[in-house]
């Protein structure tokens, strides 16, 4: 007997432990998607996020749930993944947050991803892929533009059999246009165990966010908004 769940379609989300993610994830949901979660250790400052991945993928009862190794130590360039860069942190919580591309820009780090995640999709029959990128509140990365968006739909439809076959990938970005605080009003009405979720760049051993950091800012600032 088929059930409800075998005839939904399949869907890839990105999933990195943050709020972003997390709502993508839920969202899916909502449009009738059986979601499978795809997290990647790429050598990042903590593991603090992974372990927030995975409570997330237990919470919302996806599909399933896998993590994947890319080190991306050996590339460089990022104040994520080297330890002697410093994280850049404001002064205050509400300080706002620059738009020019700060040091934790991981090179290419969205293209290495989403490649993974494209193939993770295709073997799997999967012809959905989902990433919490948003192009409002965000420090200015180059990969979280509409422009790159639409360019990584066109090559998975270019670079897979799948695509060259006549079965498309479609890739969504629900919260592109989205605001941080309604992107965290979204999250709440979806579900999404928004305590659970980790945005900070540079957490303390204990799990606790730095508060300082512009991803910080950006949470902090909207959940302010939200309860004014």
């Amino acid at each position: 007997m088929i059930s409800s769940q075998d005839t939904r379609k399949k869907a890839v989300v990105l999933l990195s432990g943050g709020l972003d993610s997390a709502t993508v994830a839920a969202w899916l949901q909502r449009e009738g998607f059986e979601v499978h979660a795809l997290s990647v250790d790429y050598g990042q400052r903590h593991s603090i996020e992974l372990n927030a991945a995975r409570e997330i993928a237990a919470d919302l009862k996806l599909a399933d749930h896998h993590v994947l190794q890319l080190d991306l130590r050996g590339v460089g360039g990022s104040a994520l993944t080297d330890l002697e860069m410093e994280v850049p942190k404001g002064k205050s919580p509400t300080e706002p947050v620059s738009q020019e591309i700060p040091t934790t820009y991981v090179p290419a780090r969205n293209t290495l991803f989403l490649s993974l995640a494209l193939g993770f999709a295709e073997a799997r029959g999967a012809h959905d892929l989902a990433i919490g990128v948003n192009a409002l509140d965000y420090s200015g990365y180059p990969d979280c533009r509409p422009e790159f968006i639409a360019s990584f739909e066109k090559l998975a439809n270019l670079a897979t059999r799948e695509g060259i076959e006549g079965r498309p990938f479609r890739l969504h970005a629900p919260l592109q246009d989205l605001t941080k605080v309604e992107i965290l009003r979204l999250a709440h009405e979806l579900g999404v165990p928004v305590d659970k979720t980790i945005s900070c760049y540079d957490p303390r051993e204990d799990g606790s966010i730095c508060g300082l950091c512009e991803s910080c800012r950006l949470r902090l600032q909207a959940e302010m908004e939200l309860n004014q």
